[in-house]
């Protein structure tokens, strides 16, 4: 069974809806993803993103440089959630959504992997620590962080909070 990051874009009346009844959220976050589902629509118009197995090593990455957001994990609980895979989801409102996409937008990719291997996460325990035991490319990782960071641009864009959860 894999981990994978998720994220879900929603309108601040949404997020209040979510925090106020976290069963709601949870069907209809099922709901936006099964309406994108095989369409996969392109980042800037989705509601629904994953970074698939990445985010445990954009978390490593993204804390060694000191971001000031934390775009993997969310910054805030969703009080009375229940647990959405790998424990409950997470989020950042419109306003912290808006402060990592300034960050973002300074944080070039090449930034993240500047004096990084594949041997540094496999020494660090990142997840899924076979990739990198085989020395595999961190372009896998980047290639997400620039989709994530298209993701939170365009939930800036329109005035959205994001939902974070691992499944």
């Amino acid at each position: 069974m894999s981990m994978i990051g998720e994220y879900a874009r929603l309108t601040p009346a949404e997020l209040d809806r979510a925090i106020r009844d976290p069963e709601w959220a949870r069907r209809f976050v099922d709901e936006l993803i099964e309406a994108e589902g095989d369409a996969a629509p392109p980042v800037s118009e989705a509601r629904c993103h994953d970074i698939e197995k990445t985010w445990h090593a954009l978390g490593f990455l993204l804390d060694r440089i000191g971001f000031p957001v934390d775009i993997v994990h969310g910054e805030e609980k969703i009080p009375g959630a229940d647990d959405w895979g790998y424990g409950p989801p997470r989020y950042l409102g419109p306003e912290r959504v808006r402060a990592a996409v300034e960050a973002l937008a300074a944080t070039p990719h090449e930034a993240l992997v500047t004096g990084v291997g594949p041997a540094d996460l496999a020494e660090a325990g990142i997840y899924p620590a076979v990739v990198w035991e085989r020395g595999e490319s961190l372009d896998y990782v980047t290639s997400h962080y620039r989709a994530l960071a298209s993701f939170l641009r365009a939930a800036a864009d329109a005035g959205d909070a994001v939902i974070v959860w691992l499944d």
